[in-house]
């Protein structure tokens, strides 16, 4: 159990297998004994200094591929804020009381990303487990023929695995970058409002495949005194994802075309949904804006409430007409709605989970520096807003869910 009385560092040291502690600059700044043992190093000799000036590459070995393998690794983790489980490599280590002295040495590792507060990768966990006797066979003479020939398989084995690694992960990359390409592809281009002015911004998740289930629209009612918006998040992610958010985001859009208001075009989207394979759960949330009687009527799928920032920094949360996802109650039932005033010149936010929600961290913190953030920059132009927005309160390394955002100034 998690609690104040435990002692972190005393466990980690305890550990029975060798980690050490990384920064993003891949710089120790923690190791357990084991690792100190298995690494033959001090503490002194590792603390505080760059991964690969205290394990450099063998000079004397023209075919050493440990230390790209490892620094790719750790990149990657950096990069997706996903684990990396390596196939075994061979990293001679440096005798360090005889400079110019290589042991031969195989060696198993995980990386791992440690989170901080705001969700981005913060440190490095490196778990390396040592495998030299395996590969030479429990401890057979190298010189033994079959200890050899054993050897050389296991290399060819590992080897072997690490291109077929190398292989998923450039799929994964080709998958991700057409499933962007097609959800590029299917969202609306911003279409004038008269004199009203809006900005929309969409943003991946950060090197993962958890992208393209987010939406945003916005279209002009027949009788051209309302407007509808509408923002939604699909769960899953990649191809699939993409092409159920275009089929929820046209049928929502048709919907909102003939419907009375925005809680019925949420019903038909319901409905709608049922037939659609992936699309269980989805949020949406639905406002129209009716611009003869500065009105906005909303109702919300189980999606974050939308924002409405009046000039004088008076901020709202349309809260008040929320239901579950589209798809999860067992029976249809009418879904609520509810209305509210606005000021002229207001500026109005809809968004997905992926610009407040944040792992380990309540939701209404994130809504809170949405607020916050909206309040400061309130009187900016929609885009200038939106890039606010997105600066304030995405981390410079990204985030693991993508991202929808519509401003429209009222």
């Amino acid at each position: 159990m998690n609690g104040p009385g435990i002692d972190y560092e005393a466990v980690f040291n305890a550990l029975p297998g060798a980690v050490a502690l990384l920064t993003t600059d891949l710089v120790y700044v923690d190791a357990n004994e084991v690792f100190l043992s298995l690494s033959g190093r001090t503490r002194e000799q590792v603390i505080g200094r760059y991964l690969f000036d205290v394990f450099p590459e063998n000079p004397d070995d023209p075919d050493a591929t440990g230390m790209r393998n490892l620094q790719a690794s750790l990149r990657r983790v950096l990069a997706t804020g996903e684990r990396d489980v390596m196939a075994p490599q061979r990293y001679d280590v440096e005798d360090p009381d005889r400079p110019g002295e290589w042991a031969e040495r195989y060696w198993s590792p995980v990386n791992s990303p440690v989170r901080g507060p705001d969700g981005a990768v913060a440190l490095l966990l490196h778990r390396v487990e040592e495998v030299t006797e395996l590969i030479r066979a429990g401890g057979t003479p190298i010189g033994d023929d079959r200890a050899q020939v054993l050897e050389a398989e296991l290399v060819s084995r590992a080897r072997e695995l690490q291109e077929v690694n190398e292989r998923l992960r450039e799929a994964n990359a080709r998958e991700r970058e057409v499933a962007l390409h097609l959800q590029e592809a299917m969202l609306p281009a911003l279409r004038p409002l008269g004199r009203h002015r809006a900005a929309v911004r969409y943003r991946p998740a950060t090197g993962s495949l958890n992208v393209c289930g987010d939406w945003y629209d916005l279209v002009d009612l027949p009788d051209r005194n309302r407007t509808a918006l509408a923002v939604g998040d699909v769960v899953g992610h990649g191809l699939r994802a993409a092409g159920v958010m275009g089929q929820l985001r046209s049928a929502l859009s048709a919907a909102s075309h003939v419907a009375a208001g925005p809680a019925e075009a949420l019903e038909v989207l319901g409905l709608y949904a049922r037939a659609v394979e992936g699309a269980e759960s989805t949020t949406a949330v639905s406002v129209f804006i009716d611009w003869s009687s500065n009105t906005l009527t909303y109702s919300s799928a189980g999606h974050p409430p939308p924002a409405l920032c009046r000039p004088d920094g008076t901020l709202t949360f349309l809260d008040q007409a929320t239901d579950p996802p589209l798809g999860a109650r067992p029976e249809h039932a009418a879904r609520p709605q509810a209305q509210t005033a606005f000021t002229d010149g207001s500026a109005l936010v809809l968004y997905t989970d992926g610009l407040v929600e944040r792992r380990h961290e309540d939701i209404d913190t994130g809504l809170h520096r949405l607020a916050d953030s909206l309040s400061r920059h309130r009187g900016s132009d929609p885009e200038a807003l939106a890039d606010a927005l997105l600066a304030d309160l995405i981390p410079p390394a990204g985030v693991t869910d993508d991202t929808a955002l519509l401003i429209l100034r009222l």
